[in-house]
């Protein structure tokens, strides 16, 4: 009895070989189920069509390369109808779903043949018998592919029968004027190539390759994600554009052409393809292929591949290369759910063996295809197939179809609730059509509904394929892709370490530009493609990749070039902590001390001669204008503010003005004192009044500083250099300012021509040398002031000034008071009335004999009388006396006189 199983076998492959080639011959080969409500289907149980019989006859064209996923997908609308006609919905309105299946061949014409059968009208009489009398199609599902969904969605919508797919995406079936009866459970490819570029985005990819074909899904796929791309940023380095059919002659130029492009553009790591599963198999071999006929390493051949719905869940694209010869792939799939219900039907199918193939051609054909390479027996055969079956289950697909059902399954249970659905002709297809667009279904506890282009978008998952160690492909999803948010949420149980490796691989035509420089793309370059330039002064570029360098605000912020940020300009001003403000600080508080000093030891010493002959009451005025003056300069140091900046000119102005008032009286007395000729003394004489003029010198020079504060007063300002910020003060009006040092000027060369006339003084009179000398220097350093204060800027430019300042303070402290100061300490006996008269009768006998000398008579008067009394014709001693009385109020002993001299 061995003999009976091998003749069985035989038998059961006679059948289908016989089977197979009579439904080829006679047409399409369908399934169908009966039902009161039918559903029509149109799926790719193969690939292709045989295009080499060339006839003008019309007819049927062979279908050829069988698809298990297409018959997977036939089945999972088989499962869920029959998982519908179970549920409350249906059984409330007593009605049952029936199916009639078809083959679309993935060819467009072969589509349109079935689209024929289902809108042909069937005019079934009473006396029909309605078991035999085939209902119309009330609502299609499918087709797979765009191309084929636009053309059989054109014939559906004459008939307004409703046309849901389950993985059409291009973007045109969204167009409601053109097909208004189509719908799809899936999002449209626009969501598609914006999660693309949004992922491309993520990793930095800027420089990529495009694969597609010239169907309808892969042109509109191209053209949404290329206008995307160059929004973002993103170039096409090349676009390879694949014929859509399998068997088109020109299908091996294409692919050799596309490896080559590939392998010559080396900089672009990531390309994104829209074609086929098929066609991204024989691309695979072309690539390794062409790499080691070139010698070169396989590694060569890795790239990211970015892949479309339409062969991301493919488990056979790999062919007999390992996922380490083609690199990484990332997929986007529409979102799914659990698939319990088809594996238990897959299980069912395996559990009844030929029992459910009876009247199933497509189950028929797949368990010869694969008997065809080895003799297995039945129940092998059967495991086999259904194993193959499990493998080749893309769960985001099958759940769409299921979702499809469950959508017309509720549309038709809305209706049959008021309407007999049993009798034929009682419901319309666009009757459907009206239900599946107003209400929502529902699919495992979830609820869905139809948005206003007819599609349900829920977005993406994105999985990443991985290797189980043999050549089996394992997609692992990593993320989800929202399209309202246009952003990913990864998964908990993504693989940290291959996505840290995608982040390694660079695929730009140019590399970075980092911080601190910008792109320059060359003319009719790809705006990817350019050259790193660094930012000008006062520019900078924060981020890579930067198209151009952003400003500083130059009001407060300054960058070198190539600089990455800006950096807060400084604010500098003559500081406190400034060495060289320590210095003339110093300087301030030591002419401070030495005013003080110099002064406590006059009023020490105020009845001395020395002292008398310094002014008295005036070298007091004197020094206390030198504090004042030494108190301005101080104010020249630290951070002005408007106060300060009005202070400091006005009190040097006014104290220094004071300090030469007091001078120029000192020097009138003295050249009063020694003036021989009468007239001239006597015109002297009436207008010398120390006090008056002091008051009107000073007078003065407040008037000027109050017209100045009141018209245009100084006031603190910020000047704005390169890198700081100058806080300074600015003098308002600077011919106010420059009117005040001319009016002090003035009254210093005044004092300097007269203390010059009287440089040849007795040597205890002699002030007028010092005068002049100390005169001199002040004209001198301002002189030099006004070119440097004109011709310096800066941080340094209040020391100038403060400079000046201390150069004639010291000048005038040292000349007028320090050699008094030697002769009070160190030089006593030179501080005596003998002394002075003594040193006055030398000088008189100098200049008797260049002087004509008169009758004259000289009296003593009691101690506290007049000191000297000088009657001569050339006044010299006359004079004296009234030095003496008003500079030295000197007291001589009575009966003294002094000796030689000629008029005793």
């Amino acid at each position: 009895m061995a003999w009976i199983p091998p003749v069985i076998c035989f038998h059961i492959m006679l059948f289908f070989i016989l089977e197979t080639g009579r439904s080829s011959a006679e047409g399409p080969r369908v399934l169908t189920a009966s039902g009161d409500i039918i559903i029509g289907g149109i799926f790719p149980i193969h690939e292709d069509v045989d295009k080499e019989n060339q006839s003008f006859v019309p007819q049927q064209k062979q279908c050829i390369r069988f698809q298990i996923r297409g018959l997977t997908r036939a089945l999972a609308m088989i499962n869920a109808i029959e998982t519908m006609n179970k549920s409350p919905a249906l059984a409330d309105a007593n009605i049952t779903l029936g199916y009639w299946i078809q083959d679309s061949c993935s060819d467009v014409n072969t589509a349109l043949r079935a689209t024929a059968h289902f809108t042909q009208q069937v005019n079934c009489q009473a006396r029909d018998n309605t078991s035999t009398c085939r209902r119309p199609v009330m609502a299609v599902i499918g087709a797979a592919y765009s191309e084929i969904s636009i053309a059989i969605a054109r014939q559906l919508t004459l008939q307004m029968i409703p046309q849901i797919s389950y993985s059409s995406t291009a973007v045109v079936l969204s167009d409601k004027s053109r097909f208004p009866a189509f719908m799809r459970t899936i999002p449209n490819d626009k969501h598609q190539t914006a999660a693309m570029v949004s992922l491309l985005n993520t990793y930095g990819w800027n420089w990529v390759g495009i694969v597609t074909t010239d169907g309808n899904y892969g042109l509109s796929a191209l053209d949404n994600f290329v206008s995307q791309a160059s929004e973002n940023g993103i170039c096409v380095a090349f676009r390879s554009i694949l014929p859509q059919s399998i068997t088109n002659q020109d299908m091996k130029s294409a692919i050799t052409q596309t490896a080559k492009t590939i392998i010559r553009n080396p900089k672009v790591q990531v390309i994104v393809s829209f074609a086929k599963p098929t066609h991204m198999m024989y691309l695979y071999r072309e690539l390794k292929s062409q790499i080691l006929k070139a010698g070169q390493n396989v590694e060569s051949m890795k790239r990211v591949w970015v892949a479309s719905d339409s062969w991301s869940s493919s488990v056979s694209v790999n062919g007999n290369l390992s996922l380490e010869d083609i690199g990484h792939v990332l997929g986007f799939t529409f979102k799914s759910e659990n698939l319990s219900s088809f594996l238990e039907y897959l299980d069912r199918l395996e559990a009844t063996a030929y029992a459910d193939t009876e009247n199933n051609s497509f189950v028929r054909e797949f368990y010869m295809q694969i008997n065809a390479s080895k003799h297995y027996r039945d129940n092998e055969l059967v495991s086999k197939a259904v194993k193959t079956l499990r493998e080749h289950t893309e769960a985001d697909t099958t759940f769409s179809v299921e979702m499809a059902v469950s959508a017309i399954t509720q549309a038709v249970a809305s209706i049959c609730k008021s309407v007999d659905c049993r009798t034929a002709d009682r419901v319309q297809p666009w009757e459907v059509l009206k239900a599946l667009w107003m209400q929502e279904f529902k699919l495992r506890q979830h609820t869905y509904m139809f948005d206003s282009n007819g599609d349900i978008n829920q977005g993406y998952d994105v999985n990443m394929w991985r290797s189980d160690g043999e050549k089996s492909l394992i997609h692992d999803i990593i993320a989800e892709y929202h399209p309202q948010s246009n952003n990913f949420t990864y998964t908990n149980y993504s693989s940290p370490q291959s996505l840290q490796d995608l982040r390694h691989i660079i695929s730009k035509c140019s590399n970075s530009c980092v911080p601190g420089e910008f792109k320059k793309t060359a003319e009719g370059q790809h705006t990817c493609c350019y050259e790193c330039i660094n930012c000008t002064e006062n520019y900078f570029s924060n981020s890579t990749d930067m198209d151009q360098c952003l400003s500083c605000d130059t009001d407060s912020e300054w960058s070198t070039a190539g600089s990455s940020s800006c950096r807060p300009k400084a604010l500098t001003f003559f500081c406190w902590q400034d060495g060289f403000a320590v210095v003339l600080l110093t300087f301030c508080a030591l002419g401070i001390l030495l005013a003080v000093l110099v002064s406590a030891l006059f009023l020490h010493q105020r009845n001395t001669p020395i002292v008398k002959a310094a002014g008295g009451p005036l070298s007091q005025a004197i020094l206390f204008s030198l504090i004042i003056s030494y108190i301005s300069a101080v104010m020249f140091v630290g951070r002005p503010n408007s106060i300060q900046c009005k202070a400091r000119q006005v009190l040097f102005g006014l104290s220094f003005t004071l300090c030469v008032s007091c001078i120029l009286v000192k020097t009138l007395q003295i050249l009063l004192a020694f003036q021989f000729n009468p007239e001239l003394q006597e015109t002297l004489k009436k207008l010398y009044r120390p006090y008056i003029i002091i008051t009107i010198c000073v007078a003065l020079q407040a008037a000027i500083c109050i017209c100045w504060l009141i018209l245009k007063s100084p006031f603190n300002q910020i000047n704005k250099n390169p890198t700081t910020l100058l806080e300074d003060c600015n003098e308002g009006s600077y011919l106010a300012f420059g009117v005040m040092l001319g009016y002090i000027a003035i009254l210093v060369f005044v004092c300097f021509i007269c203390a010059f006339k009287g440089r040849k003084l007795p040597q205890q009179y002699n002030e007028a040398k010092f005068i002049t000398f100390s005169m001199l220097l002040y004209l001198i350093s301002w002189l030099l002031f006004v070119p440097v204060y004109v011709t310096t800027s800066g941080v340094y430019l209040p020391a100038v000034e403060m400079v000046v300042i201390l150069i004639s303070n010291y000048g005038i402290l040292s000349c007028h008071f320090f050699p008094k100061c030697y002769v009070i300490l160190f030089k006593r006996e030179k501080n005596t009335n003998s002394a002075f008269r003594k040193n006055l009768y030398e000088y008189s006998n100098k200049s008797r004999d260049s002087v004509s000398v008169s009758t004259s008579s000289v009296s003593e008067k009691q101690s506290n009388s007049q000191c000297i009394i000088l009657r001569a014709s050339s006044g010299l001693l006359r004079e004296a006396e009234r030095v003496g009385g008003a500079l030295l109020q000197l007291n001589l002993p009575g009966g003294y006189q002094p000796q030689g001299y000629p008029y005793a």
